[in-house]
């Protein structure tokens, strides 16, 4: 019985290291993953004991009321602003990868942020941000008087007030995938291309870039995700008020305020099918196998 051949008993390791990590995958993953798809064509209030099969009735319901997709709407004021933090990170990242001074302190100032946490640094973002409040205070000290306003209950720029603030926070997550990466490029290609003369500019286009593309791929299906997925920013400083409400808000608010957890599955479903479609097209755009 014991007597297994080494090919034999690699494989039996194999299956065995993979035993647990895909137990795990199919218990807490696909398992609730079905259960997702399941309750989407019912009706279960979150109470009942039986769920009532409807078939396609919810989502027929998200197709014909449009009014309860449009907080997907915001996800547009997030990407661009994932958009933002990725150039910026990306800045960031290739300046403490040169020889500037103090480069270990500015690293650890930007990081920061991503690791205070989601619920105080909305907070101090609520007080940052009211009327009168420390942002009024500074933009009055620099003589911007004028460009002071509402930035809350403004609806024309309250959306791009907790963008702010979300750029602010997850920058230092985005600075340290990028600063990884540029570590692991031989240094001797930017010392062979100076001596051909080529400029900084020249380095980052010819050099950096194409080394870090595929990093770029996953960060702006990262961002693409996060912006999909955003809910503590502005549950905690706005409560969704002044159309600040995201998907993610309005799912929440369908399965527990109104005992919808039927329509707030389907809700799901939809935002999982355009993450998956987005995967796919980032796989497309940027040749991965």
């Amino acid at each position: 019985m014991f007597n297994l051949t080494l090919r034999q008993q690699q494989r039996l390791i194999i299956v065995a290291f993979l035993a647990i990590p895909l137990t795990l995958l199919f218990t807490l993953s696909y398992y609730p993953a079905s259960q997702l798809f399941y309750m989407s064509v019912t009706d279960w209030d979150g109470y009942a004991p039986v769920k009532n099969l409807i078939g396609v009735e919810n989502y027929r319901y998200l197709a014909e009321e449009p009014a309860i997709l449009a907080p997907l709407l915001n996800t547009l004021y997030y990407f661009v602003g994932a958009v933002i933090q990725l150039v910026l990170s990306l800045w960031f990242a290739v300046l403490v990868n040169s020889k500037l001074a103090g480069r270990n302190l500015f690293k650890t100032l930007l990081f920061i942020p991503f690791v205070l946490n989601a619920v105080a640094a909305s907070m101090v973002f609520q007080i940052f941000y009211q009327v009168d409040g420390a942002f009024d205070n500074f933009l009055a000290a620099i003589g911007l008087d004028a460009w002071i306003m509402p930035w809350l209950m403004d609806a024309s720029v309250v959306n791009w007030s907790l963008v702010a603030a979300s750029v602010w926070r997850y920058l230092g997550f985005n600075l340290i995938l990028f600063y990884g990466v540029l570590q692991s490029i031989p240094q001797d290609q930017y010392e062979a291309a100076r001596i051909e003369g080529a400029g900084e500019w020249q380095q980052f286009r010819f050099i950096t870039l194409p080394s870090i593309k595929m990093v770029i791929g996953l960060q702006v299906l990262l961002a693409f995700v996060g912006s999909l997925s955003v809910f503590e920013i502005p549950m905690i400083i706005t409560k969704g008020a002044n159309g600040t409400k995201t998907f993610v808000m309005a799912t929440l608010e369908t399965a527990f305020n109104f005992n919808d957890f039927g329509l707030a599955s389907a809700m799901a479903v939809l935002l999982l099918v355009i993450v998956v479609f987005f995967m796919v097209l980032q796989k497309i755009l940027f040749g991965e196998k």
